[in-house]
């Protein structure tokens, strides 16, 4: 099976599917606006061609690209696994006569505003929201919402360039945030904790379910420097509040007739034990959480989803064995990474739980922790009791410190 795969190499774990892909069976022809000699040497070991091209973003221009150097042969898959590419996967599939998810779907799954119309109208609670392309527009859809109104990005990934507004005089600080988008999306503040859904999915039907917490919640992490965030997939999917964002999960699947792929879903639990609809990608989750999800039972989903992507089978374990959790460090100061304390104490304590780590070296220059969750590395750790997990990941985020200057 001949399969375009759209950007291979980025984020970081798209060379893993790349793998997967090709070890079951498909020919993989990646796209990109990259030399192919700076992919990774994984992604390159197992891609059968490659075309790069001068700029993804151009979709039209990628298309004519694309259908003129696959002339005759056929392609029967396209995938995009992130985020940016969804649509212009979509317009790839149209040219090309591949099936999958077509370019009104895509843009669903895109733009925040239309989602939760689409979701809202299946009668599903998601926040108050309202879209803008000028600065009046988003004074007058937080008047009309009210206060506290998040503001971010119409087709944004994560929490990037995400703002909270409490009054009026935070939102026009707000404003200067977000000045660089054409158009966002503004909506009401849901207070609650924040979790994942996660599937992988064939024909609408779930064949792989997870749930993942954020500790603390995605907007305090990216506004607070000195925390390590925390993204733990839990073990136990059977208490009330995780049963209910499954149940939520289910319902706007459906409403968004979701066929074949991996889908990322970001909802809350209020203290009324209500849940809302946060948003939801067609895209697996970012920031080695696949990493999480496959420490959770020893599996590979990215050879599983491949696998039901190409063959519409699925044989990958769903036990959950643990509940795993990725501590991301920030380091305290600014410039290069000059010394790390406390890791000898934390492997000593914890070895044995800790089933990953992958923190900047001494001499490296720090990354931008606003720009990326991962920072200035992460560490995983796993445990089958949740208390006992949370306490090690508490452990490393205050006791593994980074130091830069």
């Amino acid at each position: 099976m001949n399969v375009l795969m759209i950007a291979p190499g980025y984020p970081g774990e798209m060379p893993y599917f790349c793998r997967g892909l090709a070890q079951h069976g498909a020919k993989v022809y990646g796209l990109s606006d990259v030399p192919e000699a700076d992919l990774p040497a994984l992604a390159r070991q197992h891609l059968s061609g490659y075309l790069r091209v001068p700029n993804l973003t151009d979709e039209d221009a990628v298309v004519r690209a694309v259908v003129a150097g696959v002339g005759s042969h056929r392609i029967e898959r396209v995938v995009c696994l992130w985020e940016p590419g969804v649509v212009l996967a979509a317009k790839l599939r149209d040219a090309l006569g591949a099936p999958g998810m077509r370019v009104a779907q895509a843009v669903t799954f895109r733009n925040k505003d239309v989602m939760k119309q689409k979701v809202a109208a299946a009668g599903i609670r998601t926040a108050r929201h309202a879209s803008a392309t000028t600065v009046a527009q988003v004074r007058d859809a937080a008047r009309e919402i009210g206060y506290p109104v998040i503001v971010k990005p119409i087709a944004g990934a994560g929490s990037m360039d995400t703002v909270k507004a409490s009054t009026e005089a935070e939102l026009e600080r707000a404003l200067a945030q977000v000045k660089s988008y054409d158009e966002v999306n503004v909506e009401e503040f849901i207070t609650g904790e924040e979790f994942t859904y996660d599937t992988i999915c064939i024909d609408g039907r779930i064949v792989y379910e997870n749930v993942c917490y954020y500790r603390p919640n995605p907007l305090v992490a990216r506004s607070t420097e000195w925390i390590s965030p925390q993204t733990i997939a839990l073990r136990d999917l059977s208490p009330k509040d995780v049963k209910a964002g499954i149940a939520l999960g289910h319902e706007v699947l459906r409403a968004l007739e979701f066929g074949t792929g991996f889908t990322h879903m970001e909802w809350f639990y209020t203290s009324r034990g209500e849940v809302v609809f946060g948003e939801i990608a067609a895209r697996p989750p970012g920031a080695h959480t696949v990493d999480l999800m496959n420490f959770v039972g020893d599996v590979d989903l990215f050879a599983g989803y491949a696998e039901a992507d190409l063959k519409g089978t699925f044989s990958v374990s769903t036990e959950r064995r643990y509940n795993a959790a990725n501590i991301f460090k920030r380091a305290q100061g600014q410039g290069r990474i000059r010394r790390v304390e406390g890791l000898e104490s934390i492997m000593a304590r914890f070895g044995e739980h800790i089933v990953h780590m992958d923190l900047l070296p001494v001499g490296a220059e720090r990354r931008n922790w606003i720009q990326t969750l991962v920072s200035d590395g992460y560490v995983t750790v796993r445990h089958p009791d949740l208390q006992a997990c949370y306490e090690i990941s508490d452990a490393v985020g205050t006791d593994l410190q980074l130091y830069a200057n």
